[in-house]
């Protein structure tokens, strides 16, 4: 089982205070010492568009210093894509929506232009450059509702065309899905392409089924889970999604199921507790009340 922290971006980006770049980097290496290995860590993207993501440069920069850290960074278009190499990353995430309302007010195109964008990416990396797609509003449009299972699969048939080795993660944008719908989309995405075994999700926590989706999807196959320290996050383009599910609710709860993640939950819990009282952020989650200052119990216990 894997978590991607996506704190450092997603739950950054929405925040309107800038947040110092040597907070920034003191936070991922705080997140990387308690045992995440994969971090989102920002954004190639206008900076008029996301203010707070405007020193990416420095942040990539930083990530090469932190011992056992594999960032990745988000980009929307193949020529953010190519700043991105040039910087010095090595494994981007390349966003697209289902819903053509979403796209357009996320990255102005209509989905099939950005599949275009994906392939150009795809054919232009350099060997050792990795590309995992985000597929945004596979479950639920902010503009238009409840998105067709036949829309996401027809844009998966044509990702998985274009990016054939890239990691596939279904995102719950809005954070208005259902356990049985995760699990649902999930187990006819895998039975569409047997041939991927690299599947994530995405979850927001906005009607509190964060947790419940993810356990949803656990059940169905799924073994990659973004989540974001102190539950921050939202995407400034997605009218009333609130943030991420909190990773160090994801991680208590694995471990209370016996699933090991490899990270240190009592560091983590101390990261989200400051990663909480960033002025401007809007804090999720409910491990850090429940346990208090007691720290982590035992498995169990």
């Amino acid at each position: 089982m894997t978590l991607v922290e996506v704190g450092p971006r997603d739950g950054f980006q929405g925040i309107g205070p800038f947040i110092p770049t040597e907070t920034k980097i003191d936070f991922l290496k705080r997140l990387a010492a308690a045992g995440l290995e994969r971090i989102e860590a920002g954004s190639f993207v206008s900076p008029t568009a996301l203010p707070q993501l405007r020193d990416v440069g420095a942040i990539v920069a930083a990530c090469r210093e932190i011992p056992g850290l594999k960032p990745q960074f988000l980009v929307p278009n193949a020529r953010y894509g190519a700043t991105a190499i040039e910087a010095g990353a090595e494994v981007l995430v390349f966003v697209v929506s289902v819903s053509e309302a979403h796209n357009r007010s996320n990255v102005r195109r209509h989905p099939s232009e950005s599949v275009g964008e994906c392939a150009r990416l795809i054919a232009a990396r350099p060997a050792g450059v990795e590309v995992r797609v985000d597929v945004a509003t596979a479950f639920d449009c902010p503009f238009t509702g409840r998105v067709a299972e036949s829309d996401v699969l027809d844009l998966l048939d044509r990702l998985v065309a274009v990016a054939p080795d890239a990691e596939l993660c279904l995102c719950d944008t809005t954070g208005k899905a259902t356990p049985d719908h995760v699990a649902a989309l999930f187990a006819a995405a895998r039975e569409r392409f047997p041939e991927k075994d690299r599947w994530a999700f995405h979850a927001h926590d906005t009607y509190g089924l964060g947790l419940a989706n993810i356990h949803a999807a656990w059940r169905v196959g799924v073994t990659i889970f973004d989540a974001a320290f102190a539950g921050l996050g939202g995407c400034p383009f997605a009218p009333g999604a609130t943030g991420n599910v909190a990773t160090e609710d994801v991680v208590w709860m694995f471990r209370q199921m016996g699933v090991e993640t490899g990270v240190d939950l009592d560091a983590l819990l101390s990261v989200a507790r400051d990663g909480a009282l960033l002025p401007g952020g809007t804090p999720g989650g409910r491990i850090r009340d429940a346990l208090g200052d007691r720290g982590s119990p035992t498995c169990g216990a």
